[in-house]
């Protein structure tokens, strides 16, 4: 997928909703964005009767004054005119709600803010990234309100791989961002049988990547964009990820939601999960075929 037709923003009334706003009005022509659903999910709209009683003057906030606060906060960031935007306000559970929501306007992404200093646990935008029918897209809190100017891409080579770097090339060649490939390979746990030691096992692997890498391109018709070719370090794959992307200036993560080894039972590949869980400090879009979570999306919606 080259472009995002179809968006879906969620807002949970904190400071991070004029951050995240900000920042989508800024790239929407670049995601290629042409309907904006912004969504907002309260728990119940209700007043307990106890405190209807003792404040009878209290204004309880309807969702036609919550769309109106929403609009008004869209209004201020300078969309694009063509841009059809649609505000949804509901009570309900907010994952659910907004999973079922992403369904019934069959978006292509899903936008939430990641949040580092603000208040909120950041816990609802991880459970999304991995039970969202489509791609998600995190903002960062602290990153800068800019047109992206490097993009990292990490990449297994599998089908999901080919999604993120069509999508690199398009912003490569529309905006002129720098794409920076990055493919983490092992050394098997019985190298030493083979009587060769550790670092020439790790010629042997990184020249296999990157006759793997060439193979790939050659194979989807992809362009050539340089590549890091890194062997695993210990700890959390997604830590490394984040920290690559630091060390080369890349202020964009492309990555595909599955590997070539993930199940169909798995909604989230484990190296994009490991990613999503620990990352709120660089944009980050996570790739997903549309739809190939449906089948769980509509068993939750049975519950």
């Amino acid at each position: 997928m080259k472009h995002f037709t179809k968006a879906m923003v969620g807002l949970d009334f904190s400071k991070m909703d004029e951050i995240l706003t900000q920042k989508v009005a800024n790239l929407s022509e670049v995601l290629g964005i042409e309907k904006l659903y912004f969504i907002h999910v309260a728990k119940d709209l209700s007043l307990p009767e106890e405190i209807r009683e003792k404040y009878p003057d209290l204004v309880v906030p309807t969702d036609e004054t919550l769309k109106a606060e929403i609009n008004t906060l869209i209004k201020a960031q300078g969309f694009p005119k063509e841009t059809e935007i649609e505000i949804i306000v509901e009570e309900g559970k907010p994952m659910e709600t907004v999973l079922r929501w992403a369904k019934i306007k069959d978006v292509d992404v899903l936008i939430m803010g990641r949040k580092e200093e603000l208040e909120g646990s950041g816990s609802l935008a991880k459970t999304m990234a991995h039970r969202a029918p489509c791609s998600v897209l995190f903002f960062t809190e602290k990153s800068p309100i800019k047109t992206p100017q490097k993009l990292l891409v990490p990449m297994d080579f599998s089908d999901h791989s080919v999604m993120t770097l069509e999508f690199a090339d398009r912003l490569a060649n529309e905006i002129g961002a720098e794409v920076l490939g990055m493919h983490v390979y092992t050394i098997p746990l019985g190298y030493y049988k083979t009587g060769k030691s550790h670092a020439e096992f790790d010629v042997i692997m990184k020249e296999l990547a990157i006759k793997d890498y060439k193979k790939f391109l050659h194979k989807h018709g992809l362009p050539e964009y340089d590549c890091l070719f890194l062997l695993k370090e210990e700890g959390n794959e997604g830590r490394f990820i984040i920290k690559t992307a630091k060390e080369n200036a890349a202020d964009m993560i492309l990555m595909g939601s599955r590997g070539r080894t993930a199940s169909a039972a798995v909604l989230l590949g484990s190296i994009a999960e490991k990613l999503v869980n620990v990352n709120n400090e660089v944009p980050t879009l996570i790739f997903k075929k549309k739809g190939e979570n449906m089948s769980f999306l509509d068993a939750l919606m049975r519950i």
